[in-house]
């Protein structure tokens, strides 16, 4: 069981999940070292507040870093040796990105994992190495839900294939230098301090600005979204929860984070609608190169191992979600 003498390695910590992570663990007295490079892909100004909520912690260490570039990240390693456990949440994020910028996702996904995974190889006693993958790794599959034993050999986007990519090389680490490890996917995560290039955030902005909000597949879209909370609790069971070394095999997991429903988007859209108390312009489109038409996350590994048990359905999360966003924006 980890400790909360026991300093973290937090990586992205100014984006979403990291900052949100970072948080939680905070405000439970762990010690924290987050990195972020603090780039432009949305808006600088909400990591920077992110960022300045993190500094009013004591317990809280922060470098601006490029998880990509080794002498740095070797630097700010060598500078915390107590560090045993790392969270690599760091990733250039979003499917439609990668068919404009895909040198992007190659440093920061392919270069930055590895990076991290040759600092953890390199420590005597390293105990835990957690890292992001994502529900699109599943691709073109069509059986639902998604499980973890599924084959994923058909990704539709770039940034997909990144993820599968930080996968297989760290089971090949696992393998040859025993790191503990574990991959998590991540099923559509929303919720307050969220992404300005999710769809909530989108259809929000574009609800309260009279814009219309775009609906790919006219409609015809259904996704597992899930809370930031509910995320968390997966990534602290997870840090709990450490694939056992003590065996032939690669101590090397991958869990699915999900809430285990599949909601309809106009419904997603409506949940909005109804928190804003005004309706949204709907501008109804095709599918969009990359996009997969349903996800669905199987839980049940994760329920098992990991303790995990979402709580928040979006009837709850999306006025959350508003209500922050309303005070944020000073609406």
């Amino acid at each position: 069981m980890l400790t909360s003498s026991s300093p973290i390695l937090v990586t992205g910590v100014a984006g979403f999940i990291g900052y949100s992570l970072a948080s939680h663990l905070l405000k439970n007295g762990y010690l924290i070292i987050g990195i972020d490079n603090l780039n432009d892909y949305y808006d600088v100004t909400l990591k920077h507040a992110r960022l300045e909520n993190l500094k009013s912690f004591s317990n809280f260490k922060f470098y601006q870093a490029n998880i990509a570039e080794r002498s740095q990240m070797q630097q700010i390693w060598e500078l915390h040796p107590e560090i045993m456990h790392i969270v690599n949440l760091a990733a250039q994020a979003g499917v439609r990105y990668s068919l404009i910028n895909p040198f992007a996702y190659i440093e920061a996904n392919i270069m930055g994992h590895i990076v991290m995974l040759e600092l953890a190889r390199h420590r005597k006693g390293f105990k835990h190495f957690i890292y992001a993958s994502s529900s699109s790794v599943y691709g073109g599959n069509t059986k639902l839900p998604f499980s973890v034993e599924d084959r994923c050999e058909t990704p539709v986007s770039l940034y997909a294939a990144t993820k599968k990519a930080d996968e297989l090389m760290t089971q090949s680490y696992a393998h040859l230098y025993r790191i503990p490890s574990t991959g998590l996917r991540f099923f559509t995560v929303y919720g307050p301090w969220g992404r300005p290039d999710m769809a909530v955030f989108l259809f929000t902005k574009a609800i309260v600005n009279d814009q219309p909000i775009q609906v790919f597949n006219y409609g015809e879209m259904k996704r597992d979204f899930t809370y930031i909370d509910d995320i968390v609790k997966g990534i602290v069971g997870a840090l709990n929860s450490p694939p056992s070394n003590e065996t032939a095999l690669p101590p090397h997991k991958v869990y699915n984070l999900g809430n285990n429903i599949s909601e309809k988007l106009l419904n997603f859209i409506h949940y909005i609608e109804d928190s804003l108390g005004k309706k949204a312009i709907l501008k109804m489109l095709p599918l969009q190169a990359g996009d997969v038409q349903e996800s669905l996350a199987d839980i049940t590994a994760s329920e098992r191992d990991l303790n995990y048990s979402p709580t928040t359905p979006i009837s709850e999360g999306i006025p959350k979600f508003i209500k922050w966003y309303k005070e944020y924006y000073k609406i």
